[in-house]
């Protein structure tokens, strides 16, 4: 199989509404066009070299999971085929084709909602220093990368881009995205997590923690952006896990622990990937796209 980069999109005449860190929005008017790009990030810096299908393998994983859910909570999915999209977007199906969605418009909260099922990351640190994390109080004596029996809610805020997300806690989420949403994302949240931990489960993957966003349509709650995916979350092989040290993964802790072995001082510029950890980056991808769904791409 081929693989395809497409760092940057250009739709001449499609209004762009923004450029994310891996994703490219476009405004039309009722709803957006969302393509997932090859870029990639690490510590909120995006890097100089591409992961080649790395958009079109994070749009199927999300896509699939969106469909797992539906019955847990609505998304704002409209469609996902080029053939669907709007005849103004036809010209462009080389750039959009099985890497894009057309969403519904709605206004995304002020938090992100974070579901730790396992003590990674910074929450590892956080348990270290002060025996919880992000106030949830745990036992003593936890390892790294424990299982935890009740996965956490652990929300953050959104940082501008290039700065990073602050951790908080549920009362912090309550007072700024109000009680009532704030307790509904949290439980919601946890739903999906404790589906997608069993579903993981029998492809073989461990899903350590993830993250989530919600917006508002109309007053409804709605699940949005990218859902479940390797650059969202912590995707563990479970024929290798091993409490009490970090874990080998399926998601950018690839990239990560390169940058860091190679000394990255977590601001831009970053260092340019060899191509080993690029090939190793999309590998990796691309097996977490076919435990789960038991396809590779389309």
């Amino acid at each position: 199989m081929s693989s395809s980069v497409v760092v940057q999109t250009n739709l001449e005449g499609i209004p762009l509404k923004a450029r994310g860190k891996v994703r490219d929005i476009y405004d039309l008017g009722e709803n957006l066009l969302i393509v997932a790009t090859d870029r990639l990030s690490a510590f909120d810096v995006i890097l100089p070299d591409p992961i080649p299908d790395k958009g079109k393998i994070l749009t199927q994983i999300s896509l699939y999971w969106f469909q797992a859910m539906a019955d847990l909570t609505p998304n704002h999915l409209v469609a996902h085929r080029v053939d669907d999209f709007p005849a103004s977007l036809k010209p462009f199906r080389g750039q959009l084709e099985g890497r894009s969605m057309l969403v519904r418009k709605c206004e995304p909260l002020p938090i992100e909602a974070i579901v730790r099922g396992y003590l990674a990351g910074s929450g590892w640190a956080d348990y270290q220093q002060t025996g919880a994390v992000c106030g949830h109080a745990l036992p003593k004596g936890l390892r790294e990368s424990d299982r935890l029996e009740e996965p956490l809610f652990t929300p953050s805020t959104k940082a501008e881009l290039g700065d990073h997300d602050l951790n908080i806690d549920l009362a912090q989420a309550e007072k700024i995205a109000g009680v009532e949403v704030a307790r509904t994302v949290a439980a919601r949240a946890i739903a999906i997590y404790k589906r997608a931990r069993e579903m993981a489960a029998k492809a073989g993957i461990i899903i350590a923690d993830t993250k989530f966003e919600f917006g508002l349509k109309n007053g409804e709650l709605i699940l949005i952006d990218e859902v479940l995916t390797p650059d969202s979350s912590r995707f563990w092989p479970a024929d290798d896990y091993q409490p009490g040290r970090s874990q080998k993964s399926f998601d950018k802790q690839y990239v990560r622990d390169w940058l860091e072995s190679v000394g990255f001082n977590k601001k831009p510029p970053a260092p340019k990937l060899p191509p080993e950890i690029i090939e190793g980056t999309r590998a990796r991808y691309l097996e977490a796209l076919t435990r789960l769904s038991g396809r590779g791409l389309d």
